[in-house]
C-alpha cells in the first residue's frame, strides 16, 4: 500500500497536526523524518495512508497548521515531493 509523510518544522507542530487529523477521523503515526527527507536539522513527520493524504493537508490548512513538504512513498521505496 503507498503511504506518505507530511513533514513539519519540529515536533510541537506535528503533534498539533497529528491531533488536528485524528479528530477529522484520519489515522497517522509521528516519527522523525528519515534522513534524506529532513531540510533542517530535526525534523518530524506524520505518516499516513496515500489514499488520505490530499485530505489530511486540506484539515492542515483549514486549521492554520504548518507543515513542510508532503511526499508520496511508490511501491519501490521511492520518494516523490508533491506540490502543496
Amino acid at each position: 500500500m503507498k503511504f506518505c509523510f507530511i513533514t513539519f518544522r519540529s515536533v510541537t507542530f506535528a503533534q498539533s497536526g497529528q491531533r488536528s487529523l485524528k479528530r477529522v477521523g484520519i489515522e497517522t503515526i509521528l516519527r522523525r523524518t528519515p534522513k534524506g527527507l529532513e531540510q533542517r536539522g530535526c525534523g518530524y513527520c506524520l505518516q499516513l495512508k496515500g489514499t488520505v493524504a490530499l485530505d489530511a493537508v486540506d484539515q492542515l490548512r483549514r486549521e492554520g497548521i504548518e507543515f513542510s513538504k508532503l511526499y508520496w512513498f511508490r511501491e519501490n521505496g521511492s520518494a516523490e515531493e508533491w506540490p502543496t
